[in-house]
């Protein structure tokens, strides 16, 4: 980064350089480094070694600086010192706010030193100094910004690939003690294994926008609360459409997984539906064969958005399965062919867990009318919708039917 500084005089107040106050760099980097640590710096965010250390060691660049600029003097080779410890504190993980309000308060120290002494008498000078440090102040933030989204992007990148690879390797089977290890990632005792499926936003349709981009917004939108929600834990395979989550089983309990899906959903402004199995490491390539199975016969079914579990539907999930059982079933709506609306209702009461307004406002009908289809359904097929033995008959021969053409 250039800077010209052949343009700045040498400013005074008082009848002295102004950058006097700031001539024992030394000492008060020292004395600026202890208010950070008080006030600005939050406990933990920095180790002891890193304080003592590389932020008094900056702390003495900026200020070392500040009187070069202030004495009319160019701008020593030190920016990249600067740089150099904010790519640093990115892959460290230090918060750029800390840095920049570092940044600020020593500014602000700085500045009141300088100014303690002035009269009125150097107002022109005052102004001129104001001037300076503003140039000051954004060209310290813009190099440490530029040099910590620089390296921020790197370490992202890195992480990416390393979860790519290590997810990729335990939904294939594949050995991954080794590449865990390469990777830096710590491999859970047991997985949540969620298969995930995610609709197209509403502005995908949308003409005037380009589906791609929106698409991929969409999908950036749930990987950054997947991020927030799950941290570094969670091994993600994902798509536009959808994909698998791997989520290490001890981080959520029944109900946060549900709560889960409804914040991604949020995230997405769509609603995502979801399948899980639990598995071992081991298991896992098998499991993710099982939820996409379980989440394909979701989808046919027309189910609610929302988490299905294989325990709620291992006897729907069995009905899939090829066979004579499957055909008889399958066959029991029949009857219903010449009765299309009768068949899309079965199918949305079913999918939206029996709540008769749902289905009549989905339908843009009334509830009566939802009523005397679901009482003809029974007519015809011999099935009463209404009774618990003929709605699990309706139900199983729904399933069946989505996949006898198959």
């Amino acid at each position: 980064m250039s800077v010209d500084s052949s343009t700045w005089p040498s400013l005074t107040l008082a009848g002295q350089p102004m950058s006097s106050p700031l001539k024992d760099v030394r000492t008060l980097s020292r004395q600026m480094v202890g208010h950070f640590v008080e006030n600005v710096i939050p406990c933990g965010t920095l180790p002891v070694d890193a304080i003592s250390g590389d932020v008094t060691t900056i702390t003495r660049t900026c200020l070392e600086l500040a009187v070069s600029m202030l004495d009319g003097q160019g701008i020593p080779q030190k920016l990249q010192r600067l740089q150099d410890a904010a790519a640093g504190w990115a892959r460290e993980g230090v918060p750029i706010d800390t840095i920049h309000h570092s940044i600020h308060e020593g500014f602000q120290m700085g500045l009141n030193l300088v100014v303690s002494n002035a009269s009125i008498k150097d107002y022109d000078n005052l102004v001129d100094g104001a001037h300076m440090v503003v140039q000051m102040l954004d060209m310290i933030t813009s190099a440490v910004s530029v040099a910590y989204v620089r390296e921020l992007r790197a370490v992202v990148s890195e992480h990416h690939t390393a979860v790519h690879t290590l997810t990729s390797a335990l939904l294939g089977g594949h050995s991954t003690s080794t590449m865990a290890r390469e990777c830096g990632i710590a491999i859970a005792e047991s997985y949540v294994v969620v298969a995930a499926a995610i609709p197209a936003h509403r502005d995908e349709g949308n003409p005037a926008l380009d589906r791609q981009v929106v698409a991929r917004r969409k999908l950036r939108r749930v990987q950054a609360e997947l991020a927030t929600r799950c941290g570094n834990s969670a091994l993600s395979l994902l798509s536009v459409d959808g994909g698998t989550i791997l989520i290490p089983s001890a981080t959520f309990d029944n109900e946060g997984l549900d709560t889960l899906v409804n914040q991604l959903s949020h995230a997405a402004q769509v609603g995502i539906t979801a399948t899980l199995v639990q598995a071992t490491p081991e298991q896992i390539s098998n499991a993710a064969d099982q939820a996409h199975e379980l989440l394909d016969m979701v989808q046919r079914l027309q189910a609610v958005p929302g988490m299905y579990r294989f325990d709620e539907l291992a006897l729907e999930y069995q009905l899939t399965r090829p066979g004579p059982g499957r055909e008889y079933l399958g066959s029991l709506l029949d009857p219903l062919d010449e009765h299309p609306e009768l068949l899309e209702t079965l199918q949305r009461h079913i999918g939206n867990n029996l709540n008769r307004q749902r289905t009549a406002r989905v339908l843009h009908v009334h509830t009566n009318t939802v009523d005397y289809r679901l009482k003809r359904i029974g007519q015809l097929t011999g099935f009463d919708p209404s009774q618990p033995s003929g709605l699990w008959y309706l139900r199983s021969a729904l399933v069946a039917r989505t996949y006898r053409t198959t």
